[in-house]
């Protein structure tokens, strides 16, 4: 039973926030909630699927059901490649993935104040570099999976770099989440951004185009 305890908590959090739920001294309802300073949020959106859902009657609901289950799969392969190592999927809401990336920094606690800045710089532009090279592979994995379903499914990204709260609710049924203006402000660059680019609401870079 501790076995498949186990199994389950690392499904559901990520690896450093379940090493803390499993350790057996840890209080049942202790909080866990931390402070992070350069975490770059993506909501990555395919703001056609509504439609492509709308055109369907009851009966072949369960095929679009299916082939999004089947891009959100694709997505997920490519948080074990090495290079994306730092991201972690948050969740899916219908047709949007949300992700961000540098949530398990380790703390600067011996950095020397005079380069913490310097650092801090460095740290933010690493993990949106990161993020967008994430989205422009989901960008061809998308691609592929039009040209398979012959579909025309396009990617709109949002992204935003900054400090957030992550934390855990619940005891019975933990949740992982982020909260925070970088939250929002990275939903809102998906919400109102074009289709096929990637938009980032950070102060060095405003836009990246998905497509040629």
């Amino acid at each position: 039973m501790q076995d498949i305890n186990k199994l389950l908590i690392e499904n559901i959090l990520p690896s450093h926030v379940a090493a803390k739920f499993l350790n057996p001294s840890r209080p049942v309802d202790e909080l866990y909630a931390y402070l992070h300073e350069n975490v770059c949020v993506m909501f990555a959106s395919i703001p056609n699927y509504k439609e492509f859902w709308g055109q369907w009657d009851r009966s072949r609901k369960l095929e679009c059901l299916r082939l999004l289950n089947e891009i959100v799969c694709e997505f997920d392969k490519l948080l074990s490649k090495p290079k994306f190592s730092s991201i972690e999927k948050i969740k899916t809401v219908s047709s949007t993935y949300m992700a961000a990336a540098g949530l398990n920094e380790q703390e600067l606690a011996d950095t020397c104040v005079c380069h913490f800045r310097i650092i801090v710089v460095r740290t933010a532009y690493r993990n949106v570099t990161i993020m967008v090279d994430f989205a422009m592979a989901l960008s061809g994995i998308l691609e592929k999976l039009n040209a398979d379903s012959f579909q025309n499914f396009e990617l709109r990204v949002g992204m935003s770099c900054g400090p957030l709260v992550a934390g855990v609710i619940g005891a019975q049924k933990p949740q992982y989440d982020i909260w925070g203006n970088t939250v929002n402000l990275a939903s809102r660059m998906d919400t109102y951004g074009e289709p096929r680019k990637i938009h980032v609401g950070f102060k060095f870079k405003t836009s990246y185009i998905l497509s040629s």
